[in-house]
């Protein structure tokens, strides 16, 4: 489990003050939200020193940057750039119509770059951030959570619950009738209305909720105008990447405001933990350690204070980044690092009215140092790492892109690394608690931003990309890891796991002085390149390359997909904690012994069938793999065959679970005997035991060695525990 800082408390929000409609913004005051309508005009609602919202337009002049030069056309004006980059026209539409019809009647031959949304467009323009001033405490938040009843055509809205500051108002259909439900929804909106949130959370919002929502509002002909300026909401599918998936959503846009949906947010937070079990509310309550993980998560009152919860944690860095990109509050939690680099220097390059390059093709290169010296248990475990090694690199290279004339690449490195440090600093010494969790978030959201400028230069689609740059850097870091590594073995330290900028030894010597080793060996280090202490265990098993475990005395931490799989069925995953807690002396009881016990509980199908499930994410539409067997496609997935055996079908990025039954002569793979775990039935539908009982003598030929289980799994079971 995982504890995060966290914010402070927020006072409750000031009901909504008069709308004003103005026609040029005051700039002295924060954007808390902006929409750019059909008509080329930005509405705007700012923040007032009193807490409340007003609301103001701004004309919108969009536009787009073309390969080629293009004949004049009504409401749009081209110019040259300087420079002699492929995107070498800027042209510029007097209205939304003007900028549309210029789109559609550009020649195919012709390249043009556009910057979606509008609303980034207009941003850019004015060289203007949301929330500038303002602290994540005074942002308007409503936690939204949503109760449905009924089943397939009869299913209804039965209680929509919001949270705004500390008032919760629950609001519930009295009957199963159109008139509850149509009651219910009227209120519910109304509410919104009133309370004019900057933002909306809700965990599962972009899962159909808000869409069955807006759809059932349709029906009962419910004004659903959630959005600011009388807006309603728009819903469109839209896909997420993180790490290696894709998850599909329908996303939900209120204008003016953000729509942020916990679920999204908590995956894209395990792309580095990669510790987390599931995603749903109650296993984020869990493992974040909520407040109010205790209670259940059933009533609509403990699901909207476990999103506030949730949300305390997680959005403050994206509240951050919104500050510092030309982007909306709900785009910063959507888009990926690399498009929002990409908007600072798409500024600097509109400004300077210079032509833009298109991103370069990216070769393959040889990534940073990763090395496993040791196998099996060590004591006396120091780790130390190079501070933000690749920035650091690259501002000591002080070279930038070849493919960014205006050398806009570094100055902004080190102008951030800057901004970081003064946060930093402020977050360590500020004698206010507000004052103090506002420079953290601060100062995380600028190390993300600084370390994502290594790999923006690596990624294909990025404009301002180097391949060969980005190549030198991590050859640089390679060279200087290694420089560490024999500067820390000539003082007899042992090393057992180096990574990238990171390494891993055993010295009993230099264990409760690591001030001492680390001054011996940070000579090796150029300047401006800063080599840290960054933490001390008794204990680390070592089993292989990125898969290790370490043990500070109090909690395990796991590293490698090795012991912290998502996928391994939860008997396996209690087996492999034990192991870990007894290898590294946490406790004195055997897993052996724990393995023993599940082999003759499972030959007595005592063992519960959801110990032995196995979850796994989607990684396709359940609709496209249908489509993939029926064609004849292979191979057929656990999985997916699960997946259309669901109802409702579960949607790509969610999580499946199921069990394996026993073989027959028909059904001897994986996929075929693969059943939802509410299909089980002790009886009529048991689990394969010997199929779960091969995967202990599996986990047995793993890591017996490391437990003095040296028998095959066919000696007898006295012999091996």
């Amino acid at each position: 489990m995982r504890k995060l800082p966290r914010t402070e408390t927020f006072a409750p929000a000031k009901r909504a003050s008069k709308v004003r409609r103005l026609q040029a913004i005051d700039t002295s005051s924060p954007i808390c939200g902006l929409w750019a309508d059909g008509a080329g005009r930005v509405h705007i609602a700012t923040a007032q020193k009193d807490g409340g919202r007003t609301e103001a337009i701004e004309p919108l002049k969009p536009f787009v940057w073309l390969d080629a030069e293009l004949a004049p056309r009504p409401g749009v004006s081209v110019e040259v750039l300087a420079g002699s980059e492929k995107f070498s026209r800027l042209a510029h539409a007097e209205s939304a119509d003007a900028y549309s019809s210029f789109l559609k009647g550009i020649p195919e031959e012709i390249s043009t770059d556009a910057i979606r949304p509008l609303e980034s467009q207009y941003l850019l323009q004015r060289r203007r951030r949301l929330f500038e001033g303002l602290p994540f405490t005074a942002l308007r938040r409503c936690q939204l959570a949503i109760e449905l009843g009924g089943e397939d055509a009869a299913r209804r809205v039965s209680a929509v619950g919001i949270l705004v500051g500390d008032r919760e108002q629950i609001f519930t259909a009295t009957g199963a009738d159109d008139a509850s439900e149509k009651s219910l929804l009227e209120a519910f909106s109304a509410a919104l209305s009133a309370a004019d949130p900057d933002v909306v959370e809700g965990h599962g919002l972009f899962r159909l909720e808000l869409e069955f929502l807006r759809d059932r509002c349709r029906t009962l002909k419910v004004g659903c105008t959630w959005g600011r300026f009388g807006q309603k909401p728009s819903i469109r599918s839209a896909r997420l990447k993180a790490a290696e998936k894709w998850i599909d959503f329908r996303r939900c846009d209120l204008p003016g405001r953000a729509v942020v949906d916990t679920f999204l947010l908590v995956q894209l937070y395990d792309i580095t933990a990669r510790e987390m079990s599931g995603y749903e509310l109650a296993d984020c309550a869990a493992f974040f350690e909520l407040a109010e993980a205790g209670v259940a998560v059933h009533s609509l009152s403990a699901q909207l204070r476990h999103v506030r919860a949730l949300a305390d944690l997680l959005l403050p860095t994206y509240f951050e980044q919104a500050k510092t990109f030309p982007i909306t509050f709900q785009e910063a939690t959507l888009k990926g690092q690399t498009g929002k680099i990409d908007l600072l220097f798409l500024e600097h390059y509109y400004h300077a009215r210079h032509s833009c390059p298109q991103p370069p093709e990216i070769a393959p290169f040889e990534g940073g140092y990763t090395k496993s010296f040791e196998e099996g248990v060590f004591h006396h475990v120091l780790h130390f790492d190079v501070a933000s090694l690749y920035p650091s690199l690259l501002l000591a290279m002080n070279r930038n892109p070849r493919n960014d004339p205006l050398g806009a690449f570094i100055p902004m490195l080190r102008t951030l690394r800057q901004y970081r440090m003064k946060y930093k600093d402020l977050a360590r010494n500020s004698r206010e608690p507000a004052e103090r969790a506002e420079a953290q978030a601060r100062q995380a959201s600028f190390k993300i931003l600084i370390n994502s400028f290594y790999g923006y230069l690596g990624f294909s689609g990025a404009r301002f990309g180097d391949g060969e740059l980005a190549a030198e850097v991590t050859r640089q870091g390679r060279e200087l890891l290694q420089k560490l590594i024999d500067e820390f073995t000539r003082h007899g330290c042992r090393i057992l796991e180096a990574d990238t900028d990171g390494i891993y030894l055993s010295s009993e010597k230099y264990y409760d002085a690591p001030a001492e080793l680390l001054k011996l060996a940070a000579h090796v280090l150029p300047a401006g390149i800063e080599l840290e202490f960054d933490g001390k265990y008794p204990a680390m098993f070592c089993y292989k390359a990125k898969n290790y475990a370490l043990y500070d005395g109090r909690e395990i931490v796991r590293r490698g997909s090795a012991f912290r799989s998502r996928s391994v069925e939860p008997y396996l995953q209690q087996i492999t904690d034990a192991m870990l807690r007894f290898l590294l002396g946490a406790s004195a009881d055997s897993p052996l012994a724990l393995a023993e016990d599940y082999r003759r509980r499972l030959v007595a199908a005592a063992v519960p069938v959801e110990e032995v499930a196995k979850s796994e994410t989607l990684s396709q539409p359940p609709e496209a793999y249908e489509r993939f067997v029926a064609e004849g496609g292979k191979p057929r997935r656990a999985s997916g065959e699960v997946a259309l055996l669901t109802t409702p079908r579960p949607r790509m990025g969610d999580r499946v679970t199921y069990y394996v039954t026993s073989r027959t002569k028909t059904r001897t793979s994986d996929w075929q005997r693969a059943r939802p775990v509410a299909a089980y039935d002790k009886l009529s539908a048991p689990y394969d035991a010997s199929y779960y009982i091969d995967k202990i003598d599996d986990w047995l030929e793993r890591y017996g060695k490391y437990l003095g289980a040296t028998k095959s799994p066919e000696a007898s079971q006295g012999e091996l525990f």
